[in-house]
């Protein structure tokens, strides 16, 4: 199809297509959380608003995190067709934020009229005229725009090693991130005897156990390795991090720590992972879950400034980019008036950065405050929620409690009711028992002390980020003592406001 427009560019290409989607009111760009909160946003500030929702993904506006953690337990068969899930509240939800009925057809959409969101999928946007208020499709369409939001999401990171390795190894690697992906592993998984989930982060972790749980039904054999001692190293305090890689083992994964890739190959119907220490690795597959890199394609194009430290588009407090140009989700470097220039990569934020930039685009010029949240269940004993800045580098406090049945993961989301855990989804604060006395030890020396607790992120004495490790609906205590920015003597007496002794 390529040759075909680029053929047709020089004659005048059939109109009706130029003619019908030449101007959307409010163009978002890219078809993911961000992109749709804000066209939910859009709408409900301005009703009759016309928002053109612009995608190269061939799938209507979805969520992501199901794609790595419930969709793998379901025991639908056909799972991978239906894209459904059971909510750990035992309902089931579709990974679709809405059906192809909520949306209106493109070529409606100058004309319908109370207006309404329609989604053009399959199209990628190359191009951007800033000055001119307009963009320039890959099969060469212009659209105008008077006001546009870039959520381009980003593009998996690779490793050195295994682009290099040539194309027998390539493709036999999976970069996780969208549905397509999600549909090829597991089918993968189901055909052969070993796989390699590489990276420690909440991407590889939540693999290893999903993968890991289907290793001890189907006997797959499941490897995670990853340069840190354990799991989710660059975020958990060590003794909590080797706590919690205890507990991905007990899910059926063989964890190699402190593993640096050196050369990956390909012989004898196996590839091979040679590490820097000389331990060589035999599997079948390979999932590289090694980070993200922001889709910051248009900046050259738009003249957008890309942050050197975090990536992304950099953006103002109220995530605008230029006058009428707002940027939102993991492509966004935005200014937090609490916690300085960031840059998140989780769903509650990218509906919460959508949300206001919708908000932002109809004119509220609210300055971004509203900490959004970020959770990740390691198996059943393990569910913690963050807010904040969460960096192991960080010094940190941590106060526990003896975990009790109640203290899991599934309890707290069937008290909730909500099925997928993000606060800005639903804002209601749920009751679940929790609480804290003594500071934990600095060396795990029991292992049980982890049962459930409140850790501490500090920056300059005062508290950045805060984890609730298997304490639930706690959320707005903890985004309030975020927000206050005070300096706390005794975080003992702070971790009593979340009662983790009550029980």
């Amino acid at each position: 199809a390529l040759t075909e427009s680029t053929a047709t560019a020089a004659e005048p290409a059939e109109p009706l297509p130029e003619v019908i989607l030449s101007h959307a009111p409010y163009l978002l760009i890219g078809g993911g959380t961000a992109s749709f909160a804000a066209a939910r946003s859009i709408r409900a500030r301005d009703p009759g608003a016309r928002v053109l929702i612009v995608t190269d993904e061939p799938d209507l506006p979805y969520m992501r995190p199901p794609l790595s953690k419930e969709l793998w337990f379901s025991d639908d068969p056909s799972v991978t067709e239906t894209l459904r899930f059971k909510q750990w509240n035992g309902k089931e939800r579709s990974i679709y934020f809405q059906p192809l009925s909520f949306y209106i057809h493109p070529e409606e959409l100058n004309s319908a009229e109370n207006g309404g969101v329609a989604v053009l999928t399959g199209k990628k946007v190359i191009h951007m005229d800033v000055r001119g208020n307009k963009v320039k499709l890959d099969d060469d369409t212009e659209i105008s725009y008077d006001k546009c939001l870039i959520a381009t999401g980003g593009v998996p990171r690779n490793i050195q090693a295994i682009e290099r390795a040539g194309e027998e190894v390539t493709k036999r690697t999976t970069l996780f991130r969208k549905i397509e992906d999600f549909k090829s592993l597991e089918k993968v998984s189901r055909n052969i005897k070993s796989i390699t989930i590489i990276g420690g982060g909440f991407l590889g972790s939540e693999l290893a156990c999903a993968l890991g749980r289907r290793s001890t039904e189907s006997g797959l054999e499941v490897i995670q390795m990853f340069p840190e001692k354990g799991n989710m190293g660059k975020v958990l305090p060590e003794y909590l991090s080797n706590w919690t890689t205890d507990k991905v083992k007990k899910e059926g994964v063989k964890i190699i720590s402190e593993a640096l890739v050196k050369s990956v190959s390909y012989r004898d119907d196996k590839l091979e992972i040679q590490l820097k220490d000389g331990r060589l690795v035999k599997t079948d597959h390979i999932v590289a879950a090694v980070g993200l890199e922001p889709n910051v394609d248009l900046a050259k194009s738009a003249g957008l400034e890309v942050d050197s430290d975090f990536g992304g588009f950099r953006v103002n407090a109220e995530l605008q980019a230029r006058s009428n140009i707002w940027v939102a989700g993991d492509a966004a470097c935005f200014y937090d008036i609490r916690l300085g220039r960031r840059r998140v990569e989780h769903h509650d934020h990218a509906v919460v950065s959508g949300r206001l930039a919708g908000e932002n685009m109809t004119g509220a010029s609210k300055p971004y405050w509203h900490q959004s949240m970020f959770w990740s269940d390691l198996g059943p004993d393990v569910g913690y929620e963050a807010i904040g800045i969460v960096d192991s580098s960080l010094p940190t406090v941590g106060v526990f409690a003896k975990a009790t049945a109640k203290d899991t993961p599934k309890a707290a989301t069937e008290q909730s009711g909500t099925g997928i855990r993000s606060e800005s989804e639903t804002e209601d604060t749920a009751i679940s028992p929790v609480a804290s006395s003594a500071p934990a030890p600095t060396v795990a020396e029991q292992k049980d002390n982890y049962g459930k607790g409140v850790i501490f992120y500090l920056r300059d004495k005062v508290v950045v980020g805060i984890i609730l490790w298997n304490v639930f609906n706690r959320m707005p205590v903890a985004r309030k003592i975020i927000k206050d920015g005070e300096e706390h003597a005794d975080l003992n007496e702070v971790a009593k406001l979340f009662n983790i002794h009550d029980d």
